[in-house]
């Protein structure tokens, strides 16, 4: 099945408002807001209390909403965009008008408070009008966002079957070579490795939108393995410490095989007398962290190509499947060539 472009529902419009980042976020973005609101109200000599009852009262609108986006985020992921947007802003407008209601009945007393009657009501058209305003924009910035991250998930599909699609022909032929020469020697591991084959091909084809578990991807890359191991012999030597990994976490699928591909393409079929590959695992502070060392080329080696193609696509399924919080690192390092893949854990839900 090949991967269709991903649909507005496939991505979330709003950022999560109980995540801690988003909720910085908006305690910033409150405190500019009223940094601006004192510097165009009051001369100098009442800027500093003007900002603190302006801050207080911002960011007690925007901490009340962010509480309610909180408690209500499931419900509005459900909607479509333009529905959330307007479901937000009336949100934020009837939070606004409310509590500036609330600021006048608890603070009339105060020397910046508006008194009940006409400045009361100037009060509320003004932060209700100013709260509109801001919501506004800000669900412009979001919307915008959204549609970058729409656009970036389709190009990464459009990578990842290319990628999907490139386990290198000559990887096929000397496959099948393989399987040719075993058939007459050894027809039960013959048998093995088309089935490894067809197991790859099937990883290959399937939909590229589909995460795979941690423990899957790795399964498929020790059978890419075991068939390149079948062809090179003892040139080619693997060591596997990933038993700390939990086998439930999920990333795209095909995302440590091309690592692999790299590694023997570049670091061991150019060499006379080839070298380890050694995939190693680790989880810090919840991230997980897979690394793949191979030896270096030999001084001289022909550049064989296509391996920043690899690790860019890599890089952006990544990007489209787990934001900013995954990434991939690659480079030679200790008279090895070793590339880091890290991603936070994130599991299904039972």
């Amino acid at each position: 099945m090949g991967a269709s472009a991903p649909r507005s529902q496939d991505t979330p419009f709003l950022p999560d408002f109980c995540d801690i980042r988003a909720v910085f976020a908006v305690v910033l973005t409150g405190e500019l807001l009223a940094l601006v609101l004192a510097l165009m109200s009051v001369p100098a000599l009442e800027f500093w209390p003007v900002l603190g009852s302006t801050s207080l009262f911002v960011q007690w609108v925007g901490l009340s909403a962010a509480a309610l986006l909180c408690a209500g985020g499931r419900h509005l992921a459900r909607l479509p965009p333009a529905a959330a947007s307007f479901a937000v802003l009336g949100l934020v407008v009837g939070l606004t008008a409310v509590l500036s209601l609330v600021a006048v009945w608890l603070f009339d007393e105060g020397p910046q408070a508006p008194r009940l009657g006409g400045e009361a009501w100037a009060f509320l058209a003004r932060n209700v009008a100013v709260g509109g305003l801001v919501g506004a924009v800000t669900l412009r910035y979001l919307f915008v966002q959204h549609q970058w991250r729409l656009n970036l998930a389709r190009e990464a599909s459009t990578r990842v079957q290319t990628l999907q699609s490139r386990i290198r022909p000559h990887f096929l032929f000397n496959s099948m070579n393989t399987i040719a020469s075993l058939t007459r020697t050894d027809p039960a591991l013959a048998e093995r490795v088309v089935e490894d084959l067809a197991e790859l091909f099937r990883v290959s084809l399937g939909d590229a939108r589909a995460p795979a578990t941690l423990e899957r991807e790795l399964e498929v890359s020790r059978r890419y393995l075991e068939i390149e191991a079948l062809r090179l012999g003892d040139r080619l030597q693997t060591r596997w410490e990933v038993a700390s990994l939990p086998g439930g976490a999920l990333l795209p699928a095909l995302t440590v095989q091309p690592l692999l591909e790299n590694a023997v393409s570049h670091g061991i079929e150019p060499s006379p007398t080839g070298g380890l590959v050694s995939i190693t695992g680790r989880v810090v502070e919840g991230v997980l962290e897979v690394r793949v060392e191979n030896p270096l080329p030999p001084p001289g080696a022909p550049d064989r190509g296509g391996n920043r193609v690899a690790q860019d696509n890599v890089r952006q399924r990544l990007e489209a499947f787990f934001g900013g919080a995954a990434g991939l690192e690659a480079g030679p390092g200790g008279g090895r060539y070793v590339a880091t893949l890290r991603f936070p854990r994130r599991e299904r839900a039972p």
